[in-house]
């Protein structure tokens, strides 16, 4: 079977949690568009829980039996591969039959029983680097995934914690990251720009304008795919909106970032 993250390269993108039919699809019809455009290969992905908040009156999602239904109806109607977090290992197996990818997220990139039971799924993982982890440190989670039967692993990379609300993005990692794992990596622009636990109640605060030199700066240094969280309205999402990216700017910014990785691309072809 063919890797779900080639050809390259990838977008993995979609609002912070799931929500309404209408506005899933709203943001799946624009990803599949773009991908047609700009021959990227696009995965649509959002949460059906949020565990890991901050604020335990923070929104989480619809939950499991809803979000499964309405991730299954994206991939449907849309037609795209749809992908979602999974928090503990007995979800799983309720999840895993309907989505085409499972993501561990990056708070949970070390625990054992969870990257097992996501490698024994039968689906592509994708792992998300914790903030603290350095590159070398993400081929035991691989390893975790592969050795439970996974084959076709993809890691994300956000940045590392500076302090206590900032995440700094070191460019190296990517090829670091690589060179320890043989995996894809991708770069998640949104989320390293996020402040954590400086919005109001707690919430994540962030600077959104900065993505767009972090994501063709990643491109450059060697990222195989994008992640972004997406949204019509930002400021109306329920979680993460203050890192969010538009909806209606998606494009220009899936231009630049393409251009430049097929600019690297042909530079090292020709290398």
């Amino acid at each position: 079977m063919d890797s779900l993250w080639h050809p390259r390269p990838v977008v993995v993108a979609g609002p912070c949690v799931l929500e309404d039919n209408a506005l899933n699809f709203a943001v799946a019809r624009t990803l599949a568009d773009l991908s047609s455009k700009l021959g990227l290969r696009a995965i649509f992905k959002a949460s059906f829980d949020k565990a890991n908040r901050s604020n335990r009156n923070a929104p989480r999602g619809p939950g499991l039996e809803a979000g499964i239904v309405a991730l299954a109806r994206v991939r449907d109607e849309v037609g795209l591969p749809v992908m979602t977090d999974v928090h503990e290992v007995w979800q799983v197996d309720r999840v895993a039959p309907t989505v085409d990818a499972l993501q561990v997220p990056a708070f949970l990139c070390r625990q054992t029983d969870l990257l097992e039971a996501a490698g024994a799924s039968g689906r592509p993982v994708n792992i998300k680097k914790g903030q603290w982890m350095a590159p070398e440190a993400m081929g035991g989670a691989v390893d975790k995934v592969i050795g439970a039967g996974g084959s076709d692993v993809i890691l994300t990379e956000r940045g590392t914690f500076f302090g206590f609300g900032d995440l700094v993005v070191d460019m190296r990692s990517f090829s670091r990251l690589k060179a320890a794992t043989r995996c894809p990596v991708l770069f998640d622009a949104t989320h390293s720009v996020q402040q954590p636990g400086r919005g109001v109640d707690m919430s994540s605060g962030g600077e959104p304008e900065y993505v767009p030199s972090l994501l063709c700066g990643a491109a450059a240094a060697g990222a195989d795919g994008f992640f972004i969280e997406t949204h019509p309205s930002p400021s109306d999402a329920p979680s993460d909106g203050a890192s969010m990216w538009p909806l209606d700017r998606l494009e220009e910014l899936l231009t630049r970032a393409v251009r430049v990785w097929q600019a690297r691309s042909a530079t090292v072809e020709v290398g």
